[in-house]
């Protein structure tokens, strides 16, 4: 009797044993398969390269971008930008130079084509002339950030280097450790909150530490306005940067991370930099070009 106690004890534990079995792999067959996380998507920017942008300011925007695979760069010329080279592209980035040249070279049709971009849902990123041209001031401005334009009057009011203080919400965005910088300005716009009732109002990133004011330009007006902003448009997002980090060394992530947010509306998914970054002097030999002051015009 005790014999076949233990016989069936074994029997029992044998076909729990082998129920338990089967039902993990029931389970395990249902389950969906491990999956690693989806590399970041490749990010296509089209920069501006044409009059209004001498070439060492679409170089040196370009070459912020290049050294991580996360950006694919295309330059486009005004008439590229007319006959629809933006279609299929996710930021449009204008680099430092002229914006009323740049508005002009353009014309009409390129300037609303750059806007049908971003309010469908595209990103745009201007830097200094880049910046004066998305802008609500001027009648050739694109009137795609709520922005004016402070002493405006004097906006040829010298080269040199100034001090950014960032907000908490540019320091987070832009990645930076401290929340006051050197950075590199040639004459970009002083921004202010624009009065443009069809926009929303931009959110400031950075504002100008210390001033710049040569050229008959007043000392005490540059100090607290904005240096870098950002807002929306329709679908799209716009950042402008009036000063120049793609032309100081070291502050190429700036570039980075505003093509990034214009991009998603998010920060922090794009893969860091393969290769070194290239230098403002090695950009500038590689073109074989300088830095000059536009003459007539912001």
């Amino acid at each position: 009797m005790k014999s076949l106690l233990n016989q069936s004890s074994i029997i029992m534990f044998s076909i729990v044993r082998l129920l338990v079995t089967f039902a993990s792999g029931v389970r395990a067959s249902n389950l969906p398969p491990a999956t690693q996380p989806s590399p970041p998507k490749v990010i296509q920017v089209a920069i501006y390269e044409d009059a209004g942008s001498p070439e060492i300011s679409t170089v040196a925007a370009e070459n912020a971008l290049k050294i991580s695979p996360s950006f694919h760069c295309k330059r486009v010329t005004a008439q590229d930008i007319r006959d629809g080279a933006l279609a299929g592209m996710d930021v449009f980035l204008q680099p430092g130079g002229s914006g009323s040249a740049q508005a002009k070279k353009l014309q009409e049709t390129g300037r609303e084509n750059i806007r049908s971009f971003v309010k469908a849902g595209g990103g745009y990123v201007g830097i200094c002339a880049g910046s004066y041209l998305a802008t609500s001031y001027y009648k050739w401005s694109l009137h795609i950030l709520n922005a004016d334009v402070v002493d405006h009057e004097h906006w040829a009011r010298g080269f040199g280097t100034v001090q950014l203080k960032f907000s908490p919400l540019g320091q987070a965005m832009l990645d930076q450790s401290k929340d006051t910088i050197d950075c590199a300005y040639h004459q970009g716009p002083l921004l202010a909150p624009g009065h443009d009732k069809d926009l929303p109002p931009y959110e400031p990133i950075a504002t100008f530490a210390t001033e710049i004011a040569k050229n008959g330009a007043p000392k005490g007006v540059m100090i607290g306005t904005t240096a870098m902003a950002r807002g929306i448009f329709g679908k799209g997002h716009v950042i402008a940067i009036s000063p120049h980090p793609e032309k100081t060394d070291g502050l190429d992530n700036i570039v980075r991370r505003a093509v990034e947010w214009s991009a998603t509306g998010e920060v922090g998914h794009i893969h860091p930099p393969t290769i070194r970054p290239i230098t403002l002097a090695e950009a500038t030999e590689s073109v074989k070009a300088s830095i000059k002051t536009p003459t007539t015009s912001p």
